[in-house]
């Protein structure tokens, strides 16, 4: 299991699939210093 974030932390990168099938990079793919990134589970 990875480490967990705690403040001051760096984002970890990471490569993400997304809905249509792209992919996202992040935190590369932001275009900003502040974020917010929601993870969301659809299905069981």
């Amino acid at each position: 299991m990875a480490e967990k974030l705690s403040v001051g932390s760096s984002f970890p990168s990471l490569q993400l699939q997304i809905v249509g099938g792209q992919q996202i990079s992040l935190p590369q793919d932001i275009g900003t210093d502040f974020a917010v990134v929601l993870f969301y589970r659809g299905h069981w």
